[in-house]
């Protein structure tokens, strides 16, 4: 292996821990209607758990209500026994077409523990930027015994994925202080 296939291959496994942390911030809350909240959810619709946005058009014409539409009214229920279920904690109102969803506003306390959560998220995101650090750190020393690579070239590859670390863990900060920040504000 190249030093040029490492830290590619290096760069793609941290853009997907990247990706996760963007997917799981999307489903947290914040004091605002979000499409994203009930995105991660799963409606038992045709005999299998099925996302809902696959089920119906979910939007947010309020900065406090989220509006989900399904293309099959047959599902209505399904949906709505999908959001009950969930521990998102939401009480959705059916009208027999469409669903609505009135976000309530977060309390101090549960702001409080959703910024945890964020931290917690990030957390887990940089150790495996760490970890994939590590495992190409491995395959350049690896390579280098192989005589495959020189010293030079080793470590040279090594300050690389040192400094694609950092990219990431920066990015990945950055990301968590977005969320923390509309998450606090009213």
């Amino acid at each position: 292996m190249s030093a040029d296939e490492i830290l590619l291959d290096t760069e793609e496994r941290m853009e997907k821990a990247v990706d996760v942390l963007k997917h799981n911030l999307a489903g947290i809350r914040t004091g605002r209607a979000n499409p994203g909240l009930v995105d991660s959810l799963r409606a038992d619709a045709y005999g299998s758990p099925t996302p809902i946005k696959q089920l119906a058009s979910v939007g947010a014409p309020e900065p406090t209500q989220i509006v989900i539409r399904p293309y099959d009214v047959s599902t209505i229920k399904d949906i709505e026994k999908a959001i009950v279920a969930s521990d998102l904690g939401f009480n959705p109102q059916n009208d027999g077409r469409v669903i609505r969803i009135n976000i309530p506003p977060l309390s101090t306390d549960v702001r409080r523990k959703m910024v945890s959560r964020i931290k917690e998220l990030a957390e887990e995101t940089k150790v495996s930027i760490r970890n994939i650090r590590r495992d190409a750190n491995k395959a350049a020393d690896a390579a280098e015994k192989d005589k495959s690579f020189s010293e030079d070239v080793r470590d040279q590859a090594k300050e690389e994925i040192q400094e694609l670390t950092k990219k990431y863990e920066n990015l990945v900060t950055d990301m968590a202080k977005t969320r923390e920040a509309e998450v606090m504000e009213d």
